[in-house]
């Protein structure tokens, strides 16, 4: 099997770099963005025929929610135009593309966890860039996963673990969002689901099509906080406890309108490829790593 991975310093990036590094059966191109700009559709289209991979994953983005509602043209180029030429490269070679995308193309508002045929109504420009890139990736690859994940987190890049461990060594309280609820996900875990994929489309499988993948249980981010507080102090990374008050949306405006739920259901990549939902928890006992 040859893997072409796209944006291998991003969170699930550096971790899928790492794994297929430990792969034997596995050939395998990394790129980072100054080796493969993917909205550059010559560029894009000479590696792939050159290296021709069995499957190409993108896992290059751009995710900086509240920038895009003043970048929504570059936005829209890394997550629209830039799956959409992988996609279309994969399919001149008869190649699969695995694609990451987001609880953004949600509007939030459901009382329950969203299945993936869940009507889409993404609120800012971020979660229309993305689904934009879901329609653009389906149309031009048959043989695509689209993998929607939420509140990602892991030891490399930025993320809400490490904002709140920085913010913990000079703060004794801190307000977090108590009103939006979700699952965490350890970036480890989307990479380990990825190549499970992977190798089941190598298999033959031909599950293609939407899915979710994201932590378990559903939490707020204050409680999320608190859990992150709770093993750092029982780790020694925190030497006292830091109160975390709860407040709400409206007391913490941004540019980009955040889902209230983020809740995703996981039942379908159970079921069509044995893949249970990513547990939070116990990857936050190494938070020593995310300092």
């Amino acid at each position: 099997m040859k893997i072409l991975l796209a944006g291998k310093n991003g969170q699930v990036g550096h971790c899928l770099l790492k794994l297929l590094e430990a792969q034997t059966e596995i050939v395998f191109l990394a790129l980072d963005r100054e080796q493969l700009d993917i909205t550059d559709p010559i560029q894009v289209n000479k590696i792939v025929t050159e290296f021709k991979p069995n499957i190409i994953i993108n896992a290059a983005a751009y995710t900086a929610v509240d920038k895009a509602e003043q970048e929504s043209e570059l936005a829209n180029a890394i997550n629209k135009e830039g799956p959409q030429n992988l996609a279309l490269a994969a399919s001149s070679i008869n190649a699969a593309i695995i694609h990451i995308s987001t609880d953004y193309v949600f509007d939030g508002e459901s009382a329950e966890s969203y299945i993936e045929s869940d009507v889409t109504a993404p609120q800012g420009e971020y979660g229309r860039s993305k689904l934009a890139g879901e329609h653009a990736v389906a149309q031009a690859c048959p043989k695509h996963i689209i993998l929607r994940t939420a509140w990602v987190f892991g030891e490399h890049g930025n993320n809400f673990v490490k904002t709140m461990l920085r913010l913990a060594k000079t703060r004794e309280s801190l307000g977090v969002v108590a009103d939006q609820y979700g699952g965490p996900t350890y970036a480890g875990d989307i990479a380990n689901a990825i190549l499970e994929i992977s190798k089941q489309i190598a298999r033959d499988s031909n599950a293609y099509g939407v899915y979710h993948f994201s932590g378990f249980p559903h939490v707020s981010w204050h409680t999320f906080a608190e859990k992150i507080f709770e093993i750092a102090l029982d780790k020694d990374v925190l030497v006292q406890p830091i109160k975390v008050n709860p407040i709400t949306t409206l007391d913490y405006p941004t540019p980009a309108k955040r889902p209230a739920n983020s809740r995703l259901n996981c039942d379908k990549i159970h079921n069509a490829f044995g893949i249970k939902q990513s547990d939070w928890q116990a990857a936050l006992v190494r938070i020593q790593e995310y300092l």
